[in-house]
C-alpha cells in the first residue's frame, strides 16, 4: 500500500485482506449481521531456541504476580528459552534534571546527580520509596543477572525477586539493606558480590555513568519502549495481558515445528498452563474427567460386567443341567417298565387303580 504522493507513511491502523476473505465479510455486513474478526500475529519460530525479553521495574505491580509464578516455567523451559531482564528508568539529563552546574535538581527521583531516574511510587516526595530506590534496586538486579543468568534461566533471578516480594515490597523495608540481604540469602545470592557488580559499572552516587543504565536506556530508545511491562518473543512484542498463559504460549510458539520442548507439547493448549506445568499434565476440565480416569473407571465396568455375565452363565447352565436331570428321573420308570414288558399303571391287590 503506497502513500497518497505526500511523502508520508500510513499513521492510522490498517489491515489488508484478499477479496476471496473480504466478501464474506463484506455480505454478511450487507445482511446488518454483527461480524467480529479477531486478528491473530504469528511469531518469527527460525529454530529450536527462543531469546525472550522482560522489559519491568521494581515497582512494576502490573507484573508482579507474573514475576512471582512464572519460575517454574522457566526451570520446564530450561536452557531452550533464554531471557534478557530489563529495566525502565528514566533519562534524568534529557529531562532536564540536572542543572548548569552538575546537581540534580529532580529531588530524589534521580541517581548519578540527576543521570537515571524513576517515578516515585507513592507519590509522595518525602516518604516511602522514592524514585532513586526504585533506580537503586533496578541496578540491582541487572547486577544479579549479570552474575547468574548467563545460562539465560538465572533462577537466582527468580528466587531473589520471589524473596523480595514477599518480605521488602513495603514502604517501611523497600530500601533497607537489611531486608535485601535477606531475600539474598534466601535466594543463594551474594550480597557482597552484588554491590562490588554495582560499582564496578559505575555506582550510584558520583555524576559519571553507570554501564548497566545507560545500556537500559540505549536499549529501550532503540526498542521504541514507551510503556510496561511488556515481552518481546524472538523480537516481536507479546501482545496481551502479562499473564503466565499469554507469554508460556508465546514463547513456546516460538519454537520451529517440531522443536519444541516436551512442556510445551503438554501445556501450551490446556486450559491451565500453570497446573500443567507444575503437574506435568494437563488438568482435567471442569465437568469433564482426565483420561486416566477415563480408561480405569471404563476398565471396572467391564470387568464388572463381564463377570455378571459369567455369573449368569454359570447360573442358567446348572439350572439347565438340573431340568435335564429332573427330566432323565421321569421318565426312567417308564424306560424300565417297557424293557420288561410291563406297564406303567400298575395294580396292586389291595388298591387297584392307583398310579405310580
Amino acid at each position: 500500500m503506497a502513500d497518497d504522493g505526500s511523502g508520508y507513511d500510513i499513521t492510522i491502523p490498517s489491515v489488508l485482506l484478499f477479496k476471496q476473505d473480504a466478501d464474506p465479510i463484506k455480505e454478511a455486513l450487507l445482511k446488518k449481521h454483527t461480524v467480529r474478526i479477531e486478528l491473530g500475529w504469528s511469531l518469527p519460530n527460525p529454530d529450536d531456541h527462543v531469546d525472550w525479553d522482560l522489559w519491568t521495574s521494581p515497582t512494576d505491580y502490573v507484573s508482579s504476580t507474573f514475576k512471582n509464578e512464572f519460575r517454574d516455567a522457566v526451570l520446564a523451559l530450561g536452557e531452550s528459552a533464554t531471557l534478557t531482564p530489563h529495566m525502565y528508568i528514566y533519562d534524568g539529563i534529557a529531562a532536564k534534571c540536572r542543572n548548569s552546574e552538575g546537581k540534580s535538581e529532580c529531588f530524589n527521583l534521580c541517581t548519578n546527580e540527576g543521570r537515571y531516574c524513576a517515578a516515585d511510587p507513592d507519590n509522595d516526595l518525602d516518604y516511602g520509596i522514592s524514585g532513586a530506590d526504585v533506580v537503586n534496586e533496578s541496578v540491582r538486579r541487572l547486577c544479579l543477572w549479570e552474575l547468574y543468568g548467563d545460562d539465560g534461566v538465572g533462577i537466582e533471578w527468580w528466587n531473589y525477586i520471589k524473596a523480595f516480594n514477599a518480605n521488602c515490597d513495603t514502604s517501611e523495608l523497600f530500601m533497607k539493606d537489611e531486608c535485601v540481604k535477606e531475600a539474598m540469602e534466601t535466594a543463594q545470592v551474594d550480597f557482597d558480590a552484588v554491590e562490588q557488580c554495582i560499582f564496578n559499572h559505575g555506582g550510584l552516587e558520583k555524576p559519571d555513568k553507570n554501564d548497566l543504565l545507560e545500556t537500559q536506556l540505549e536499549d529501550k530508545e532503540a526498542n521504541g519502549i514507551v510503556i510496561m511491562p511488556v515481552v518481546y518473543v524472538n523480537g516481536v512484542a507479546v501482545r496481551g495481558q502479562l499473564e503466565f498463559a499469554t507469554i508460556f504460549k508465546a514463547i513456546c510458539s516460538g519454537y520451529a515445528p517440531h522443536t519444541e520442548p516436551s512442556i510445551c507439547t503438554k501445556c501450551s493448549k490446556c486450559a491451565d498452563e500453570k497446573t500443567c506445568v507444575l503437574t506435568g499434565k494437563c488438568p482435567a476440565l471442569d465437568g469433564n474427567i482426565e483420561q486416566s480416569t477415563f480408561v480405569a473407571s471404563m476398565a471396572t465396568i467391564i470387568m464388572i460386567f463381564s463377570a455378571v455375565g459369567v455369573g449368569c452363565y454359570v447360573r442358567q447352565q446348572r439350572l439347565m443341567k438340573e431340568q435335564v436331570r429332573g427330566m432323565i428321573k421321569e421318565y426312567m420308570p417308564l424306560e424300565v417298565s417297557q424293557n420288561s414288558g410291563g406297564t406303567a399303571l400298575e395294580q396292586d391287590d389291595d388298591a387297584q387303580g392307583t398310579f405310580t
